[in-house]
């Protein structure tokens, strides 16, 4: 492996590297933290809602970034397959379900904790906001695979289209 090569690949570890430890940042240490210290559940939503923007549209970028920039990446069926779930998963995350749960708290006119359990809006927020955390739970394993696959690369074991795992 030439010297440019491995430094792009390198590039391309640290850059998913990175995404995958924000995206575990937020979901552990963030999400979380906000629950338990804003006054109010609706603060830590509106507060973890400006924060995954951000990582999704990171999970779209990051895959496209590396398969761009590493040949022997794009070569591989399995990482451009996880790189493409990566970014679909987080494109439908970002512009389908997320504007969904936006229109759902205007439309409440009150925090949506503060609906009746019985309230259909409170449950449909409910089964979008799971359909959010599954998304993103699949970005992440997704990328996380990519990781992987850029690890074997790097150390001149790519695996081929074709090879069963």
């Amino acid at each position: 492996m030439t010297r440019p090569v491995a430094a792009l690949i390198l590039a391309a570890l640290i850059l998913v590297a990175l995404w995958l430890g924000a995206a575990l940042l937020t979901v552990t240490v963030v999400a979380p933290g906000a629950f338990a210290v804003l006054p109010t559940r609706a603060l830590a939503g509106e507060m973890v809602g400006r924060v995954l923007p951000v990582v999704f549209a990171g999970a779209i970028l990051v895959p496209a970034a590396v398969l761009a920039i590493v040949p022997a990446v794009r070569r591989s069926g399995l990482a451009v397959t996880a790189g493409g779930a990566a970014a679909v998963a987080a494109a439908v995350a970002l512009w389908v379900v997320n504007p969904r749960i936006a229109a759902l708290r205007a439309a409440a006119v009150m925090p949506i904790d503060q609906l009746a359990a019985s309230d259909p809006r409170r449950t449909l927020f409910g089964l979008w906001h799971g359909v959010s955390v599954a998304l993103l739970g699949l970005a992440m394993l997704a990328i996380a695979a990519l990781l992987v696959l850029l690890a074997r690369t790097a150390a001149g074991r790519a695996p081929s289209s074709g090879e069963a795992r």
